[in-house]
């Protein structure tokens, strides 16, 4: 699935990144704490989240994700559209919930980008 689908697929809007659009993502992870995006994130994933501030395109770039989705109607205002987009992101706004968005993306093919073993 590349970054065209995910847009079609969650009914977005691309904010930024159009030059991604045929990038190929093949896992995807969802979160809200940054921290659990440090720790459990693989390569190659599309983050969801919820989190509205400087810290989750940080984090992006910090782990090299360069699709961000930001979930329940939130959008990002312009001052971070544009550090993402110095950063080389593609960045998509959706009306879906975590849930629904998460669920869309799996229905369609994406896989987990973030799992641990519970002990």
């Amino acid at each position: 699935m590349n970054v065209r689908d995910i847009v079609s697929t969650l009914e977005g809007t691309l904010l930024t990144g159009e030059e991604l659009l045929d990038l190929d993502i093949k896992a995807a992870c969802g979160a809200d704490l940054m921290s659990d995006v440090m720790a459990f994130v693989n390569d190659g994933v599309v983050l969801l989240t919820g989190l509205v501030n400087p810290q989750s395109i940080r984090t992006a770039d910090l782990m090299d994700i360069r699709v961000i989705v930001f979930v329940r109607g939130k959008v990002p205002p312009k001052d971070m559209v544009a550090e993402a987009q110095a950063n080389g992101m593609a960045v998509i706004a959706t009306r879906y919930s975590m849930f629904l968005a998460c669920g869309r993306l799996y229905a369609a093919g994406i896989r987990s980008g973030g799992t641990r073993d519970i002990r």
